[in-house]
């Protein structure tokens, strides 16, 4: 216990060090952060995609996911956004309704902005311009595989390829594979952002924790008391707000909403919680409490082992979370460890990336106990990835059903391995019944 309130302690002073740092109700540092994004690392998406190309069309009410990621998120009508590589290196310009391109260009995204008058098409002139190229592949968001890769509507690809007329129209490529490689790696500032994030996120569940009343208050109110740190700090859900915070102390649910369940002595609590900051990067940590029957000052002995296996599976991943290693033997990694401590099976993967959404673009570290993985299972892990990740033990409770530790952390993948963003953690919360 004492070893457990000193960790707790190290993450909060660590969490007012770093997470002081930022303002996350002030000014959004989204927009200098993009224009390293597409300077930086897009010219290296385009080569490891095998693009000399990338059109994205965006537009008013129904825009392309990608949209604020290139800087089509104020389109008023069709804007045309094209990047392309030149002798110059990346280069890139912005056919834009006139009545947007004068702030378009203020922004100093694009290198060249050019007004298209009311009435002509954003699209036809894009299409004049990749006419003079010598482009050979061209990447447009089409795809049946990465959802933020296909926001280019049916309507709108039957219009490019008329446009571009058939010759080029045979050069379209999707651009998924651009997308993946541009999204799954973040930049050190945003590392640090949602290191800071990630601090709250689990300073905050452990706060919750204290206010925990064995027999009275139930996981709903928990839920709520993390709902209104949200709001005190000026920062969102880090997935669905009805299933955010996900406070369990009862049998699994999955992905769910927090019950009105009163914690009961006896329970093992899970909080599963992630916050979005600055409207933009997420956090996925989770923290397990359990709570202590009357005669018990610590944890019995099944539960403790089961929190000992479970941490143990983590730090299994953890240590395998290498560049150039494939998702799939994160996963073998874990689950090889579940298996030797008799775990019953779960159903989800060790982990998964994490940034701009929950669930984000990258390599999922799972399959390797499937009877066929996810196309990403096989991708390989690069450095400037983040993952948050599990570590697994499930069993049969007494009374029926099935309970699971899956202790969530946080990491980035470094030239050497892996780095926890935050400090794992180790122990049980212990939760005393009055």
């Amino acid at each position: 216990m004492r070893r457990f309130l000193l960790l707790a302690l190290m993450v909060i002073v660590s969490s007012a060090n770093a997470a002081g740092q930022y303002d996350f109700k002030g000014p959004s540092p989204w927009p200098e952060i993009r224009k390293q994004r597409i300077a930086q690392l897009l010219p290296q998406a385009m080569q490891a995609a095998n693009v000399d190309a990338w059109v994205v069309i965006c537009r008013e009410n129904d825009n392309d996911p990608l949209a604020d990621h290139v800087g089509g998120e104020n389109a008023g009508g069709e804007a045309s956004l094209l990047f392309y590589i030149s002798d110059k290196g990346l280069q890139s310009v912005a056919f834009s309704p006139e009545s947007e391109s004068t702030a378009l260009s203020e922004a100093g995204i694009h290198d060249k902005v050019i007004a298209v008058k009311k009435g002509e098409s954003s699209m036809k002139q894009a299409a004049a311009f990749i006419k003079q190229q010598q482009f050979q592949r061209i990447a447009v968001n089409n795809s049946d595989k990465n959802a933020q890769a296909d926001g280019l509507s049916f309507s709108q690809r039957m219009r490019l390829q008329q446009a571009l007329g058939k010759s080029l129209t045979d050069k379209l490529v999707s651009s998924e594979e651009l997308v993946y490689e541009w999204l799954s790696i973040k930049l050190p500032a945003e590392i640090d952002i949602m290191t800071a994030a990630a601090e709250l996120t689990a300073q905050w569940q452990l706060e919750a924790y204290q206010q925990v009343i064995p027999g009275k208050t139930t996981d709903a109110e928990v839920a709520a008391f993390l709902k209104r740190k949200m709001q005190q700090y000026g920062v969102s859900d880090g997935w669905a707000p009805d299933q955010n915070p996900n406070v369990n102390s009862g049998v699994d649910r999955g992905h769910s909403h927090a019950t009105d369940k009163v914690i009961m002595p006896g329970d093992v609590i899970q909080t599963d919680f992630g916050i979005r900051v600055y409207d933009r990067w997420v956090t996925d940590i989770q923290r397990f409490a359990y709570v202590l029957r009357a005669n018990e000052t610590t944890a019995p002995t099944d539960i403790a082992s089961y929190w000992q296996h479970a941490k143990a599976g983590g730090y299994q991943a953890f240590k395998a979370m290498k560049p150039g290693v494939k998702g799939v033997e994160v996963d073998a990694a874990q689950k090889e460890l579940m298996v030797l401590a008799k775990s019953l099976p779960v159903i989800w993967s060790t982990g998964h990336p994490v940034g701009y959404v929950a669930h984000d673009t990258g390599p999922n570290l799972g399959g390797s106990h499937s009877p066929s993985s996810r196309p990403a299972a096989q991708k390989k892990l690069k450095q400037g990835m983040v993952f948050a990740f599990d570590g697994f033990h499930s069993w049969h409770l007494e009374d029926g059903g099935v309970k699971t530790i899956s202790v969530e952390e946080m990491v980035e993948i470094t030239e050497d391995g892996a780095r926890y963003l935050i400090p794992r953690q180790q122990d049980l919360v212990l939760i005393k019944s009055k």
